[in-house]
């Protein structure tokens, strides 16, 4: 039996086991374990870990990614031992894989709590961008980075700042994370504070930061307000860049405060006196003005009376003889007109006018110049089953019964005498004014002579036209290059590259944040990208912009980090809030 006080080849075998933690059978490979930084060489540092010889491992994995690294000799630092030994006899070494068990440590128990991590952009991949969890690599979205959107992230990169970990999957080693979610909680923690001191009613100056088409945003020292393009004038406003500008600084009142969605909505008009208080008096039914036609609508024409002030002109009380036409053809934008107040609503501050009101009346005219049984003549308008229609002075019509046109005959044969565009002479019947009709008498002027013996007749010929369709090779769901046309309001008029088909691109469609949805944007001959959404009963192709970003970014969060079918980066945001609340 041996004696411990002189151990065999095995006490010695165990004793070295025990002190190198099993690394003679391979125990120390894959473990996080400390060691002792003894030389700095270059761009490596020597580090022994008790193994049989030192490691070598790059400076830049002891910092972070633009920082440089604080090491120096003697420094105890924790690595992760990948292989006890190599071929050139040295321990492989790696502090990355280190910092990455360790932080994924950290942040499962931080993602369980709900808290924010701090981390730095250091790179760019499609959809969004890279960040370093003090380790452990995450995906940031597009549309994550910042509250509204950002042109340029070169400044946010490199910086520690803190995130939000919407998703992490430890197993695949995806993690997602939102910067945006973080600035929308501290925005809302400022916002609570700063309404605290503000009222309904308060006036109070603010700057000017951002102009829409339905008004602009005011910065009131922290917290934005939405002055609506309806309350920076009493007058009509047709854009709020007619009124103000960005980085003017304006005197505004505070209309209403939601508490529920923070929301505040600001008036400039209510600091003017309301051109509107006793406007009954100042324009009573019957009053004849003089104003300027200032927007033009499918159902008529609005016109101002004084700066505020504006009535409607119904498209039924524009002209006494062109009835069914667009107000567009009967006046136009700055011309100044003569019209009738017809009625005053001050409570819904309405104003209804007449432009016919303030001419003759046609048919008044008519009847005072042609008396009936007064011989007058025109043109043969139209012809129909009963009779014909004469174009008259000032622009009226009046009408033959077919019994009228000529004795001897019947009516119908009497009709068939007459074309369209015929001159003939008639005499005045009747003239009534209510029902603006005019009845004439074609017969009564041959004083009883028979008819003329025959009648041509003819058909008017009708035509047919068949609509082309054309083939093409798009496909809904592709995403392809087209070329702006036209720049309209409401979108753009765009042409596919190689299939040459011309579609549309809707306002909505133009991006998925509203600041990018503005058709000025763009420049007739710019190029982009944009995918087919479907096509209009005449096949031409519908594309959409916010289509294809959104199909990128739910690419990229399925390759970079949500690991469930369906789940969208809203339904991740709400939860992760939610859970945050909790």
């Amino acid at each position: 039996m041996a004696s411990t006080a002189n151990p065999t080849r095995d006490d010695f075998a165990a004793l070295l086991d025990e002190t190198l933690g099993g690394a003679a059978n391979g125990g120390f490979e894959g473990r996080v374990v400390k060691g002792t930084i003894t030389a700095i060489e270059n761009d490596k540092a020597v580090i022994d870990v008790g193994l049989k010889s030192e490691g070598r491992v790059p400076l830049r994995e002891f910092a972070m990614p633009g920082q440089p690294h604080d090491l120096k000799v003697g420094d105890e630092v924790e690595v992760y031992v990948d292989r006890v030994e190599n071929s050139d006899g040295e321990a492989m070494l790696s502090r990355d894989r280190a910092r990455r068990e360790a932080a994924w440590d950290k942040l499962e128990s931080e993602f369980g709590e709900g808290k924010r991590v701090e981390g730095v952009i250091f790179g760019r991949v499609k959809g969004g961008f890279t960040v370093d969890l003090d380790g452990a690599v995450a995906f940031l979205p597009g549309s994550q980075v910042d509250i509204r959107p950002v042109r340029d992230v070169t400044p946010l990169m490199d910086i520690p700042q803190p995130f939000q970990i919407l998703k992490m999957d430890r197993r695949r080693g995806n993690i997602v994370v939102s910067r945006r979610a973080v600035l929308e909680e501290t925005r809302a923690e400022q916002r609570s504070g700063l309404i605290l001191n503000l009222a309904e009613g308060q006036i109070i100056d603010g700057v000017v930061k951002n102009i829409t088409d339905y008004g602009a945003f005011v910065d009131l020292g922290g917290i934005d307000g939405l002055l609506h393009v309806t309350d920076m004038s009493y007058k009509r406003v047709n854009h709020p860049s007619e009124v103000i500008n960005i980085g003017d600084t304006v005197r505004v009142q505070i209309v209403r405060i939601n508490q529920d969605t923070q929301r505040i909505s600001l008036g400039m008009k209510q600091l003017e006196s309301d051109p509107w208080d006793g406007v009954a008096a100042k324009y009573p039914m019957g009053a004849k003005l003089r104003g300027v036609v200032t927007n033009i609508t499918e159902y008529g024409a609005f016109v101002e009376l004084e700066a505020g002030i504006e009535g409607l002109v119904h498209v039924s009380e524009m002209s006494w003889t062109k009835k069914n036409v667009h107000p567009g053809k009967i006046v136009s934008t700055s011309q100044e007109v003569d019209v009738m107040v017809l009625e005053v609503d001050s409570d819904k501050r309405r104003i209804s006018l007449g432009l016919k009101q303030a001419q003759q009346n046609p048919w008044e005219a008519f009847a005072e110049k042609h008396p009936v049984g007064s011989t007058v003549e025109g043109e043969v308008k139209n012809a129909t089953e009963f009779g014909l229609f004469i174009g008259l002075d000032g622009d009226v019509d009046g009408m033959v019964h077919m019994s009228d046109i000529a004795w001897g005959i019947s009516g119908e044969d009497a009709l068939a005498l007459h074309r369209k565009g015929e001159q003939v002479s008639a005499i005045v019947l009747d003239v009534d004014v209510e029902k603006e009709r005019i009845s004439l008498g074609m017969k009564q002027l041959e004083k009883g002579a028979p008819a003329a013996p025959g009648a041509a007749s003819g058909a008017e010929g009708g035509s047919s036209a068949a609509v082309g369709g054309g083939g093409s090779s798009l496909r809904r769901g592709e995403v392809i290059t087209v070329t702006v046309l036209e720049v309209r309001d409401g979108g753009l008029e765009v042409q596919a590259g190689d299939d040459g088909a011309t579609g549309f691109i809707k306002r909505s469609d133009l991006g998925r944040d509203r600041d990018e949805q503005r058709p000025d944007r763009f420049q007739v001959g710019q190029k982009l990208d944009a995918m087919v959404t479907g096509f209009d009963r005449s096949k031409k192709p519908n594309f959409s912009v916010k289509a294809r970003q959104l199909a990128e970014e739910k690419e990229a969060v399925e390759q970079y980090g949500s690991s469930d079918a369906g789940a969208s980066l809203g339904d991740i945001l709400g939860a992760a809030l939610k859970a945050k609340k909790d």
